[in-house]
């Protein structure tokens, strides 16, 4: 024999109604998605520290610039980065070449942000690959702003590209040609030596390759360019890409647990590789 239960219905209403409010009450159910770009906490980093780069950079003839990659959800190592970047008294700023992010949340965005405000020194980040994924390259330009920027610290240009072109399906500007031109010409009187920073460097997976020979072109009309330098592969590597003088430096990733710091002198310039 078959039994079959009926409940009344103002019963199950109720029932629903209470199911729903305490769902509603209910903090662990209910969650910030983890691509909405609705962020708290610091904003405009990269603006508001190369104020403080510029300033603090005016009348130097020498810098010293850590340069830092890929930190991707190595917190614990990208913590002792920073560390040992701050036991040091002498680093001017901080440069981290992209990837700050593994999947492009907003978790992980906050995870590294809370991580770099602890240094000491001022620092500017761009965006790698990695942290366009979901709507990661809005939440990259809420944190830390536009993706193509260029700042002057002493006499020096530091002109800092998006190379992330795989991330657009090759359809936009990536390297943006004009930007580059216009910062090659801006502001001429104000610096004598440039340094050119991406992420992912030409002949990668993510550099637009059909763009390669046009970019080197390009490089060409950058005043006094000294070298470029490049994260992404997860590799120190000091290479001439274009086989010829301009040398491209990769920086290693934050697992590897090494970074470099560059000294620009006015005779010239050092790269040093620091492990900790």
């Amino acid at each position: 024999m078959k039994y079959q239960l009926f409940f009344p219905r103002a019963r199950i209403f109720s029932a629903l109604m209470l199911a729903a409010m305490l769902t509603l009450q209910s903090c662990d159910y209910f969650d910030v998605h983890p691509y909405d770009v609705n962020i708290d906490g610091s904003d405009h980093i990269n603006f508001a520290n190369i104020m403080r780069i510029k300033a603090a950079c005016a009348h130097r003839d020498t810098l010293r610039i850590a340069l830092i990659s890929d930190t991707h959800l190595w917190l614990s190592d990208a913590r002792d980065e920073v560390n040992d970047i701050n036991r040091r008294s002498d680093i001017n700023f901080v440069v981290h070449l992209g990837d700050l992010t593994d999947t492009g949340t907003i978790k992980e965005y906050k995870w590294t942000r809370d991580i770099l405000q602890n240094l000491h020194a001022p620092y500017v980040a761009l965006i790698g690959n990695h942290d366009f994924l979901g709507t990661g390259d809005e939440t990259y330009i809420h944190i830390y702003g536009p993706m193509d920027f260029a700042f002057i610290a002493g006499r020096v240009k530091f002109i800092c590209l998006n190379t992330n072109a795989t991330e657009y399906d090759y359809v936009a500007a990536v390297p943006n040609f004009d930007f580059m031109e216009q910062e090659f010409t801006r502001n001429t009187l104000l610096f004598d030596r440039s340094v050119v920073i991406m992420h992912a460097p030409p002949y990668s997976d993510q550099f637009n390759n059909n763009v390669c020979k046009a970019f080197r072109r390009y490089l060409d009309f950058c005043p006094g360019l000294m070298c470029c330098v490049y994260g992404h592969n997860h590799k120190d590597k000091v290479e001439a890409i274009y086989d010829d003088d301009l040398l491209f430096y990769g920086i290693d990733c934050a697992m590897h647990r090494n970074y470099r710091i560059m000294t620009i002198t006015p005779d010239g310039y050092e790269m040093e590789q620091i492990f900790y």
